[in-house]
C-alpha cells in the first residue's frame, strides 16, 4: 500500500481556517474519498513562502493508507487550496506495509 501524509496550513487572508471549517472539510471532502479510514491531528510547523519568507502557523496533518488513490488525493489538495486560499499543501507519499 501507499501511505500519504498531507500537511495543511491554516493561515489565510483575513484569518485562519477554524476547527469547525477543518472538520467540515474532512467530512465533506476527505471522508467520501476514503470512507475506510484516515487519521488526522493538529500540529504546528513552518515553511518558506515565496512571498513571505519563513511562515510559522498552526496546521493539520492527515494520513491515509491506500492502494491507488492518486486522483482522490489530488482532489483533496486542490479543494483545500481553493477553498481556503492556500499557496501549497505538502504531500509526502511512501510505501507502507499495512495490516489490520
Amino acid at each position: 500500500m501507499t501511505v500519504t501524509t498531507l500537511y495543511f496550513g491554516t493561515d489565510r487572508v483575513g484569518g485562519v481556517v477554524t476547527d469547525s471549517q477543518w472538520h467540515a472539510f474532512v467530512d465533506e471532502v476527505v471522508t467520501p474519498r476514503f470512507p475506510d479510514g484516515l487519521t488526522h491531528w493538529r500540529a504546528s510547523g513552518q515553511w518558506k513562502s515565496a512571498s513571505l519568507g519563513i511562515v510559522r502557523e498552526a496546521s493539520h496533518v492527515l494520513v491515509i493508507a491506500h492502494s491507488n488513490a492518486g486522483a482522490a488525493v489530488d482532489e483533496i489538495v486542490g479543494d483545500y487550496k481553493s477553498r481556503f486560499d492556500q499557496e501549497a499543501v505538502l504531500e509526502i507519499e511512501s510505501p507502507g506495509c499495512v495490516s489490520f
